[in-house]
């Protein structure tokens, strides 16, 4: 026996509070009564605040999914260099290698600058909801971080990490990591990213392989 979807029943909520308050718009006399108060009260407040509530959080939970974030035009080419066959290819290796939730992968390493962080970053969410579908989104190779990328988000799951700990590289430089003097992301070290001006010059990986 399967039990309905969470969407599902929201849906179902949604046409019931519907239906209520067609009811006692068409009907107000109904309302005369202590029960019809009561009605009208649960059809115009209670049912209407439940469903914004429940409706909010299965949104958030849904744009969390790296499927959300990719159905985006311009985040297409994003999307394409997770599957690249090259494992200096910083978002590819975590993916491809589950370091990462695979089905949360851009909220887990960007959300800093999500809809889901601080003030600012719901701000910025907002901003690239409008540019979507009221402005002119940038093209895919002319996208960029509003500032530098902080190692907070590496060293959340890096630090204490046996991999991490036990490079000599990352010991001598631990102290000006952590301070983020020196970025995870700086040239020879985790400099190649997504790269997706260069996918027309790589091999990509299948997951059927």
């Amino acid at each position: 026996m399967h039990l309905p979807s969470p969407a599902a029943l929201l849906y179902v909520l949604l046409v019931v509070s519907a239906v209520l308050i067609t009811i006692i718009a068409v009907r107000p006399a109904i309302t005369h009564s202590r029960e019809g108060k009561v009605l009208a009260f649960v059809a115009f407040l209670i049912l209407p605040v439940l469903c914004m509530s429940w409706g909010a959080s299965e949104h958030i939970d849904r744009s969390k999914q790296t499927a959300f974030c990719l159905t985006c035009h311009i985040m297409e080419s994003h999307g394409k260099s997770l599957y690249v066959d090259d494992p200096s290819y910083l978002a590819a290796a975590h993916f491809q290698n589950h370091r990462i939730p695979v089905d949360e992968a851009c909220y887990t390493c960007h959300t800093d600058y999500a809809l889901y962080g601080g003030v600012v970053a719901k701000l910025r969410g907002l901003r690239h909801i409008y540019i979507q579908y009221l402005g002119t989104p940038p093209s895919p190779d002319n996208i960029k971080l509003y500032s530098p990328y902080n190692n907070r988000e590496c060293l959340y799951c890096h630090l204490g990490a046996r991999s991490f700990e036990s490079n000599p590289i990352h010991v001598a430089i631990r102290d000006s990591l952590t301070s983020n003097q020196t970025s995870c992301m700086t040239s020879g070290c985790h400099d190649t990213v997504h790269n997706v001006t260069s996918l027309d010059h790589v091999k990509f990986w299948s997951p059927a392989q």
